[in-house]
């Protein structure tokens, strides 16, 4: 679905989703990395458990909330992504609260 516009990726560096070493992009934010590695359902609705991902791509939606470093509600198209960085899928119960 999405693909790097720009051949040269640069320095590579290693982050973790949900325990799986990824290799990517120092320069690139969270989202386009795991984009870019085809995980594209960083969260789950409330409502009825539907994957969500990043629509805007700007830090307008929050469809791209997602669970950084042991830290709920981060925007992953707004951050750049770090050498080691943890990275989980974010959870939310129907009560509203993060599991």
């Amino acid at each position: 679905m999405f693909r790097s516009i720009n051949s040269n990726q640069g320095e590579l560096i290693t982050i973790y989703f949900e325990g799986k070493a990824l290799s990517v992009s120092k320069d690139h934010s969270v989202a386009t990395a795991l984009l870019g590695a085809g995980i594209n359902s960083f969260r789950k609705t409330t409502l009825n458990n539907e994957g969500r991902g990043p629509y805007c791509m700007m830090g307008v939606c929050f469809d791209c909330l997602i669970n950084i470093n042991d830290m709920d509600n981060q925007q992953s198209c707004t951050i750049q992504v770090s050498d080691g960085m943890k990275i989980k899928r974010q959870v939310i119960s129907t009560s509203g609260k993060n599991e």
